[in-house]
């Protein structure tokens, strides 16, 4: 398939995990890719993986912070002089942050996930959307959790930005779908990314695959889910084939949120 031939595409989140996931899956289908990453080695990780597999892929990347509303704003500057549109956007930079019980979760640490998944996602919809609704089309996928529709425990911070991320999907579909514009949230359970493997290392560092293990167990399909597998969605979301969702929060988590 060739789905995004001649449209570019901004991926926050693209030096690692999801972000890289679906940088690879929409080079495969021929879309020009602006990825955007803190991690700078992370982005030319990225990089070298797609040239692999697309050596004339059209690739931009940016190193920015997503909590930073300048750095926001350059790098969808940079994407719209090199490529001239912005024709799909997977707004998906996020941390996890430490775990605790809400009594015992710092203040700080608190302030630090949603400044980087909330406001992270508030501000990369607010300069892309502009965009979008002058030009009159574009995507939009933000990426939640299933910590975005149910509770996680020891994760104030995550499950109140998800939460979040939840509702900026909700609202901002309401008000740019009129514009030509979708806009949808990812709810992933546990997909083994290095986000995911982090957090089953502060559980237990010396057994965190077993502790992995026993985590999945409940899920319907007893394993994680692979990366690939929410680029293959994000793609999906992205592309024309879904020209009539909007405002919707698709969980991919193998069905553990719907057994509870």
């Amino acid at each position: 398939m060739q789905r995004f031939e001649g449209k570019s595409v901004i991926i926050t989140g693209a030096g690692s995990g999801l972000g890289r996931a679906a940088a690879i899956q929409i080079a495969k289908e021929k879309g020009k890719l602006a990825l955007v990453d803190l991690n700078a080695a992370g982005l030319q990780e990225t990089e070298r993986e797609i040239r692999d597999i697309a050596p004339d892929a059209e690739i931009i990347s940016v190193t920015a912070n997503v909590a930073n509303e300048s750095e926001v704003q350059n790098y969808v500057a940079e994407t719209l002089k090199n490529f001239g549109t912005i024709d799909g956007f997977f707004n998906n930079a996020g941390i996890e942050g430490k775990q605790n019980p809400t009594e015992d979760f710092g203040s700080d640490e608190f302030g630090k996930v949603l400044s980087i998944n909330l406001a992270g996602v508030f501000y990369g919809l607010k300069h892309v959307l502009k965009v979008m609704r002058e030009q009159g089309s574009g995507a939009v996928v933000n990426t939640a959790s299933v910590g975005g529709i149910r509770g996680v425990g020891n994760q104030s911070g995550y499950a109140a930005a998800k939460h979040g991320v939840v509702g900026l999907t909700r609202n901002s579909a309401i008000e740019y779908g009129q514009y030509g514009v979708q806009i949808n949230a990812i709810a992933p359970g546990a997909i083994m990314t290095p986000m995911v493997e982090g957090s089953l290392k502060q559980i237990d560092p010396e057994n965190w695959e077993a502790v992995g293990q026993a985590f999945v167990e409940p899920n319907p399909m007893k394993r994680f889910g692979k990366p690939e597998e929410v680029g293959q969605l994000v793609a999906f979301l992205l592309s024309g084939d879904a020209g009539f969702i909007n405002a919707a929060v698709i969980p991919i988590d193998g069905g553990q949120s719907y057994k509870y």
